[in-house]
């Protein structure tokens, strides 16, 4: 007794209920008015499609709409950012050169520290890093491509001195 979900199997064509509407008219108009009433009880229309929603109508749109605009926003997201780095480097600079020469501050000479304390005596670097630091230098020489002859013999003469301190017993201290 009980059936299942009623799926619309039997759902009618668009164009048969174009034509079973017009033929509905059709009969109102050539039937006297009491006919047609007791016509159209008789007869009922088919049922109407449900009418989709907008977003179900065109779904195939919204991964793509999303997808778009995640894109814009990455794209906005890392371009102001990139300015902004940019802005802060460079307005920093004009800052402080405007600070040392505003007039609302008053001159007074700065006695200059001694030489040997602007001097820092570092730490000396062993031999083996400094050979490697030396071989990867070669390796970013190896790498410029150069544009002109005089580019090129600059090159080829520091990757030669390269060599000769990678290769010596000795490396001079940096």
């Amino acid at each position: 007794m009980s059936e299942g979900p009623k799926l619309f199997t039997h759902k009618p064509k668009k164009e048969q209920v174009k034509k079973f509407v017009e033929q509905q008219k059709g009969k109102d108009f050539s039937e006297p008015s009491s006919a047609s009433a007791m016509g159209s009880q008789s007869s009922t229309p088919p049922p109407q499609p449900p009418k989709e929603s907008f977003a179900r109508r065109y779904k195939f749109v919204w991964p793509i709409l999303l997808t778009v605009n995640l894109a814009i926003g990455a794209y906005l997201f890392m371009r102001t950012k990139k300015k902004d780095t940019d802005i802060e480097v460079e307005v920093s600079a004009p800052i402080s050169t405007k600070a040392a020469t505003s007039p609302h501050i008053a001159e007074k000479p700065i006695a200059a520290p001694p030489i040997a304390e602007l001097v820092k005596t570092h730490k000396p670097i062993p031999e083996d890093q400094q050979r490697e630091l030396f071989k990867w230098i070669l390796e970013e020489k190896r790498k410029v491509k150069t544009k002109d002859p005089q580019e090129k013999k600059r090159i080829d003469e520091e990757k030669a001195i390269l060599k000769q301190f990678i290769q010596g017993k000795s490396v001079p201290s940096i």
